[in-house]
């Protein structure tokens, strides 16, 4: 039996107390890579508790454990500046999407597990990960590294194949 199609949906939310690379400000952007796929964030222009609300959609096709993200200030006439990078272990979220499975939970909201910051993980909070309305969905909030400050704000949405198809 092979593995299930699963669509990874990654809704870059917000940054929090981003680091200044222009001269007042920055210009960010947010570069998000699940294997070999990559997506990004629209510039925020002169900003840093930049607000995006964005939706970035990966395909699961093989085990992968990490999205890694990174941010950047844009810069026009030379190479953008890091801002900081971070990542999330997937795992959690997988092991809650078995759970789901067994529970066979489908409708409404149930909470799956709890995941919390440790040495091993960027968590900058306590973070959830529910079941709504059969989506194994986790909010997360990540500390940026290589900075002197930064967080970004994601919900993550894990939908299998049954779900999938229907988008």
């Amino acid at each position: 039996m092979g593995e299930q199609l699963r669509l990874l949906k990654v809704i870059v939310v917000q940054g929090k107390r981003l680091v200044i690379r222009d001269f007042k400000s920055s210009d960010p952007y947010v570069v998000v890579k699940l294997g070999n796929q990559t997506a990004k964030t629209r510039v925020i222009n002169c900003c840093l508790n930049p607000v995006w609300n964005e939706e970035l959609n990966f395909t699961l096709t093989e085990p992968l454990r990490v999205l890694n993200l990174e941010v950047f200030d844009k810069d026009l006439l030379k190479a953008d500046d890091k801002m900081g990078n971070t990542y999330l272990n997937l795992q959690p979220l997988i092991y809650a999407s078995r759970l789901r499975d067994i529970l066979k939970v489908s409708s409404g909201e149930t909470a799956l597990r709890k995941v919390t910051p440790a040495s091993e993980n960027c968590l900058a909070r306590d973070s959830s990960i529910n079941c709504v309305n059969g989506e194994v969905v986790q909010s997360v909030w990540l500390r940026l590294r290589g900075v002197e400050s930064g967080e970004l704000q994601l919900t993550i949405k894990l939908i299998t194949s049954a779900a999938a198809s229907s988008i």
